[in-house]
Parts: C-alpha cells; structure tokens; sequence
C-alpha cells in the first residue's frame, strides 16, 4: 500500500535492531529498513525470526523482559554490524480483561513487554547511540495511549507509559544527537489477538472499519513511518507521538 518507491534508500548505512520482528508489524519493519539499505538485527521470543535471516540481517531470539536480553541484543548489532544507529521498540502484547478480574501476574505480563522491555531496550540503545552523537529510537505505541477502551486497562496504561517514556527520554537524549519518538498506531491486520480470539486478524479489520479512513492499516504502512522517523529526513522531529490511526483518534477526541 506504500506510495513511496522502494528505491529510497533512506536509511542506507545504518544499523537497526527492531523487537517483536517475527510477524507482523515488527517483520514489516525489519523487512523494510533492510531494503532500504539497512542492516538489521531482529530480535523476538519466537524461533520463527530465524526465517528472516539473510545477507545484511540477522536473527537474535530472546525474551525482551528477561534482564540481560537487551544488552546481549544491542552487542549483537555492535559486534555484528559495528554500529546502532536505529532501535524500534516494537515488541507487544494485549490482553483483554476486566480490571476487577485481572491478577498481579496479569499486570505483570503485560507492563513486562509493552513497557519494561522498551525501557531497558532504550537504555542500552541509548548509550551506544550517545557516544557517538547520532541515532533514532522509535517506540510502536498506540491510540490507546490517549483513550481508554473497556477491558483492556493494562493494555491502555502501558500503552500511555510508553508514550510518558517516549516524551521523557526524548529531552534527556536529543542533548546527546539522539531522537525519540513513537507512532500512535490503530488497528493494523496482524496477530496480535490470536493468542485469545479465534480470528483476531479479522476482528482487527472489522473493527478498522469504523476509523474514518474506513479500514484498519496494513503492517507496511506503519513501516514506512518507522524508516522515515529513523531517517535523517525527520532531523526536526523530537519526542513526538506520531498518531497512524486512520483518524480514529480525531473521531474520539
């Protein structure tokens, strides 16, 4: 669905690591930084990233919310490629329960990856990127950042944290060459329900429908703002949530 030839190679030279890059939004990503020129280290706790594997991109399988995952990850991109020039902290969960129902561990498991592994992936991002002035983090948040849906408030509060940390880490690191921003993504036709619905793909089309642009977004279409936030092209943009919604969020708001 992407307007933009493939041939920009926006990224060209740089060093990538995206989260969550065995499906989905996360494999979009990865996919696409590399045919822009970029080298690529994908990271997933699904065996499945393997697929992905190829000249200029590698395979890193790892549980982000497991300490030490981050910094094994970022010396793979350093080791491998010499560089880190691009984090996309993609990596996501949801899980749909009522508030009253949900336990500690409920809690736990999803503050753990939409949150806590974006942090410590950030962290360690961060301090290879400021020794050398330069580097882009970009964190997949969500509308859900901004509007709360009944059933999911963890999934809403963790989603509002990384748009808080987002906006945070954004005025420590531009001080060092380093942008962070986020993409306030809507419904996009992946997966991510599968693991509690029996056709999540096509409750998450169904459901895009209502947005004003009258369907949910294919995973490429939120790649392409993810090479353009990593490109030097969006020099100007700091700390910013950038909203990919199809205008869901202005039919809220």
């Amino acid at each position: 669905m992407s307007n933009i030839a493939s041939s920009v190679n926006e990224v060209e030279g740089k060093v990538a690591l995206v989260t969550g890059a065995a499906s989905g939004i996360g494999r979009a990503i990865a996919e696409l930084l590399h045919a822009r020129g970029a080298k690529v280290v994908a990271e997933d706790i699904d065996p499945a990233v393997e697929e992905l594997k190829r000249d200029g991109l590698v395979a890193f399988v790892g549980d982000i919310t497991v300490d030490g995952t981050a910094e094994k990850a970022v010396a793979l991109a350093v080791e491998t490629f010499g560089a880190l020039d691009i984090l996309v902290n993609n990596a996501g969960r949801i899980l749909y329960k009522e508030l009253v129902e949900m336990t500690r561990d409920d809690w736990n498991w999803q503050m753990d990856t939409n949150v806590t592994g974006a942090f410590l992936h950030s962290r360690e991002a961060a301090k290879v990127m400021m020794t050398k002035k330069s580097g882009a983090i970009i964190n997949i948040a969500s509308y859900a950042s901004y509007f709360a849906f009944p059933g999911i408030a963890a999934y809403t509060a963790s989603k509002g944290a990384l748009a808080q940390l987002t906006r945070t880490q954004a005025l420590e690191a531009i001080q060092h060459g380093v942008r962070v921003n986020a993409i306030g993504v809507g419904d996009v036709v992946t997966n991510l329900l599968n693991h509690f619905m029996e056709d999540g793909r096509g409750f998450l089309a169904e459901h895009g429908a209502k947005a004003p642009i009258g369907r949910a977004a294919d995973p490429a279409e939120i790649a392409e703002i993810v090479a353009f936030l990593a490109s030097d092209r969006a020099s100007f943009i700091v700390g910013s949530v950038v909203m990919a919604d199809g205008g869901m969020s202005v039919a809220i708001g």
